[in-house]
């Protein structure tokens, strides 16, 4: 048995298609403020079971635990800039929901975790394409404090209490059922005014991009990895994409190529927003996982995908 937390949201539906389609059975752990019910409504409850509820309720997320095999701890907070507006919103849903986690698979016996981290632990690193071994690692959003913090206390629960931990730091993830993200605020944004694009900053922040799809199966690539303790990958690909390359690919994809783009101006699109993040993906891909698509590839696909489901 699979747990995924944060089952119902964007990388974690995708997660549990690719874990169903193994002939694995699954239970979703979820409270719902960012998953939707429906990404999972194609499965049936003989293959995903669902349970509604916060992982800030440890009694609740003990008895998940149940006859379970590995956690899949994908839940936290997916908008860094809530962060900003709500600052414990990070220590809540990521860190403290982490120690949860990991203290109900220690009360329930459960010794094998995968954790979804994020390229933000690395702040505006000065090493790029940024490697695993990249430090020190000093992130500047809330958000990817958390995701530190989590890392720190799985490795901590591996060298105390012999827990296997896999950490996936992703770059940028996109595709269908996407709830937020760069691509996401574009298309709601020419749904509003379809002849204007507004960019945050000045469209120069270049990042990291992996379609949601290679994203789950390099996860269950690393997984099936022999290792003991911890393990450390970054996941993504090995090319960059800048934000008015973005604005540009979904412009064409919502067929409005007469919209103009204007820019905020600045650096950064907020606050904790790091310009500019290449990982070095050169463990992953040394350990035999290929992507299907590059990032300019999987941004298009994301545009694509989205648009068909939201609509202009």
């Amino acid at each position: 048995m699979h747990l995924v937390t944060g089952g119902a949201g964007f990388i974690g539906s995708h997660l549990v298609d690719a874990l169903v389609s193994r002939g694995e059975s699954v239970r979703v752990l979820d409270n719902l403020s960012s998953g939707r019910i429906e990404f999972l409504k194609h499965h049936s409850d003989r293959d995903v079971e669902v349970v509604v509820g916060d992982l800030l309720d440890l009694d609740l997320v003990s008895r998940s635990m149940d006859g379970v095999d590995v956690v899949h701890h994908l839940a936290a907070n997916p908008d860094i800039r809530l962060g900003i507006e709500v600052t414990d919103t990070d220590l809540k849903q990521g860190t403290l929901a982490t120690y949860n986690v990991l203290e109900g698979m220690r009360k329930s016996g459960v010794s094998k975790i995968s954790f979804s981290s994020s390229s933000a632990v690395y702040g505006e690193a000065n090493e790029m394409p940024t490697p695993e071994s990249y430090g020190p690692t000093l992130p500047i959003s809330l958000y990817g404090a958390s995701k530190l913090a989590s890392e720190a206390l799985i490795t901590a629960w591996a060298g105390t209490f012999g827990t296997r931990a896999w950490i996936h730091r992703f770059a940028n993830i996109v595709g269908p059922r996407g709830t937020h993200g760069v691509i996401y605020d574009f298309i709601h944004k020419l749904r509003k005014d379809p002849t204007a694009l507004e960019v945050l900053g000045d469209g120069r922040q270049e990042k990291s991009y992996m379609g949601v799809a290679d994203t789950v199966e390099a996860m269950l690539h690393v997984i099936g990895l022999d290792h003991e303790g911890t393990a450390l990958y970054n996941l993504g690909t090995h090319q960059t994409v800048s934000v008015t390359k973005i604005a540009k690919i979904v412009i064409e994809a919502a067929g409005l190529q007469e919209a103009g783009i204007t820019y905020t101006g600045g650096d950064r699109g907020w606050a904790g927003d790091v310009p500019k993040t290449w990982l070095n993906v050169d463990k992953l891909y040394s350990s035999g996982f290929q992507p299907e698509m590059n990032s300019e590839e999987a941004v298009r696909w994301c545009a694509e995908s989205l648009i068909s489901e939201i609509g202009l």
